[in-house]
């Protein structure tokens, strides 16, 4: 693309102050902007005018309770072992956040969760997916999701630690795709004088990047079925968990997620329901106040607190348009260039554009909601202090005999 092409598209699409620095830059930097304009997808925008799609008809989801879950565990176990011994399961790690909130400027994954000696929460997350490999007997493929910023410390990290033990052959990294950031009033902002500014595209897009990056081939070539897509940020994760891989497919699910049962009608955690008779993710702020407060023998009605650990059949995943699932507004604070000069916004200023791994939920015929005990696998890493913070993920990896 040239400076005439550009400027001209972008005059049709009202985003022409792209270009406001162009005549100070150099011959490189020229092309590195132009470069950006011509590969940035500025039909994203298009939804910040969208109205929120209404919600159908709400019902609940029965979960498979622990209680059941223990009463046919070997079962269930047996099942997911033997698919994990042939290879047919694989785990995706989403990495791509950094550590800001834990005051960390560096990739989350690399946060030391440990008191008398170093424990990063990638050595804590790899220990769990050898500890299963070894009782499969086999090595699975681990893909890891990281970002444009921390794609090479992500990957630097893993080489100076061995791998954390595991198989290099099996270990995959690949970078999310991103989408452009704007004002509230629709106007993309520069990263610099000669960047657009762009922003990973939520956990949603993971598929997409991973068939994008070439690595769906892996999964062609070794005959993969399942793939469990986990968070980085909880430190109690498990990875391709042989029950509840087992308690999917003898189910007949196409998909599966783990929950905690929501004891509170005020906690903020999504929940796993029915909308129109199909498996649905509605976030805590969406859902009306009766429902959220609907009991029924003294129990929630509404209880499938998500954990960001979900299980997806291959076949039902390529059966959906992975690309174009729909986008979110997020309202952040974004750094960006303004007037010449970098801004660091105290308050939201515009808007990230994230599809979430909920809509992947949504696009399937039937989800199973397996219940796991919160103190045994949620102990989610969000905040420097308080509640999810440093000490209270610390305190239950303590409870649950980890020697930190």
């Amino acid at each position: 693309m040239d400076y005439d092409t550009a400027q001209k598209y972008l005059k049709e699409i009202g985003q022409e102050q792209l270009l406001e620095y162009y005549p100070e830059l150099t011959a490189a930097e020229r092309a590195e902007l132009l470069k950006d304009i011509e590969s940035t997808d500025f039909s994203v925008l298009e939804n910040i005018d969208k109205p929120p799609k209404p919600r159908g008809r709400i019902e609940p989801l029965k979960p498979l309770s622990c209680e059941e879950i223990s009463a046919r565990s070997k079962e269930f176990e047996e099942a997911g072992l033997k698919l994990l011994s042939q290879g047919k399961v694989a785990a995706v790690l989403l990495a791509g956040g950094q550590g800001t909130r834990l005051g960390f400027n560096k990739p989350k994954g690399m946060f030391d969760i440990g008191v008398t000696r170093p424990l990063p929460l990638f050595e804590l997350h790899m220990a769990d997916m050898l500890s299963v490999a070894n009782r499969a007997k086999r090595a699975f493929h681990v893909f890891i999701m990281t970002s444009r910023a921390n794609n090479g410390e992500t990957i630097d990290f893993f080489k100076q630690n061995g791998y954390f033990g595991y198989p290099e052959d099996k270990i995959h990294f690949f970078i999310q795709d991103v989408a452009p950031a704007c004002s509230f009033e629709g106007k993309v902002y520069l990263k610099n004088k000669h960047s657009v500014l762009s922003a990973p595209n939520g956990n949603g897009g993971w598929y997409k990047s991973l068939i994008s990056s070439g690595l769906n081939s892996v999964l062609e070539r070794d005959g993969v079925e399942w793939v469990n897509v986990c968070g980085v940020d909880n430190v109690l994760q498990r990875f391709c968990d042989p029950l509840f891989v087992g308690a999917t497919v003898l189910g007949g699910y196409s998909c599966s997620a783990k929950i905690v049962r929501k004891e509170r009608p005020e906690e903020n955690v999504g929940l796993l329901c029915k909308v129109d008779g199909r498996p649905s993710v509605i976030e805590y702020y969406e859902m009306d106040e009766n429902l959220k407060c609907e009991r029924e023998n003294g129990k929630l009605v509404y209880c499938n607190g998500i954990t960001l650990n979900y299980l997806f059949g291959l076949k039902a995943l390529n059966a959906v348009d992975c690309a174009h699932f729909p986008y979110h507004l997020a309202k952040k604070k974004i750094e960006h260039l303004e007037h010449g000069v970098e801004v660091c916004p105290a308050s939201p200023c515009g808007y990230k554009f994230e599809t979430l791994v909920v809509d992947m939920v949504n696009a399937m015929d039937n989800c199973l909601p397996f219940e796991v005990k919160r103190n045994k696998e949620f102990a989610p890493l969000k905040n420097s202090e308080g509640a999810d913070s440093v000490e209270t993920a610390r305190a239950l990896l303590i409870e649950n005999g980890f020697k930190l």
